[in-house]
C-alpha cells in the first residue's frame, strides 16, 4: 500500500473520535501539557493517554518531556494532507454536479415525445 493513502487513513481514523478531535482543537490554540489536555475529559488518565498515543502515531501530535512535564504540540502536516484530499474531492464533485445540471437543463429544453 502506498504510504500517502495509509497516512491519510490514519489521520481520518484519529479524527473520527470526538475526544481526539477535541485534543487537536485544543492544541490548535497552542502547546499544552498532558494533564491540561486531559483535564476536561471524564476518563481515567491511562484511557486519555491511549488517545494521545494514537494521535502521536498518526503524526498529528508531537510530545516533548521536560523534567516531569510532558508537553504536546500540534503537527499540522497531516491536517494539510487531509485538507488537500478533501479539496480535491470537493472540486471533483462540484464539476460532476455542474455537468449533471447542464445535462438536466438540456433534457428539460428538449421537446417531449407525446406518443407514449
Amino acid at each position: 500500500m502506498n504510504a500517502a493513502p495509509a497516512r491519510l487513513d490514519d489521520t481520518f481514523r484519529a479524527l473520527a473520535d470526538p475526544t481526539r478531535r477535541a485534543v487537536v482543537e485544543a492544541l490548535g490554540r497552542g502547546p499544552a501539557s498532558v494533564s491540561d489536555l486531559a483535564r476536561p475529559f471524564s476518563m481515567a488518565l491511562p484511557s486519555f493517554l491511549q488517545h494521545l498515543k494514537l494521535l502521536e502515531e498518526c503524526g498529528l501530535v508531537a510530545t516533548e518531556k521536560r523534567g516531569r512535564v510532558r508537553t504536546c504540540r500540534l503537527k499540522p502536516e497531516p491536517l494539510a494532507a487531509a485538507e488537500h484530499w478533501l479539496e480535491a474531492q470537493r472540486s471533483l464533485w462540484t464539476c460532476r454536479l455542474d455537468q449533471l445540471d447542464a445535462l438536466l437543463a438540456t433534457l428539460k429544453d428538449e421537446p417531449r415525445d407525446g406518443s407514449a
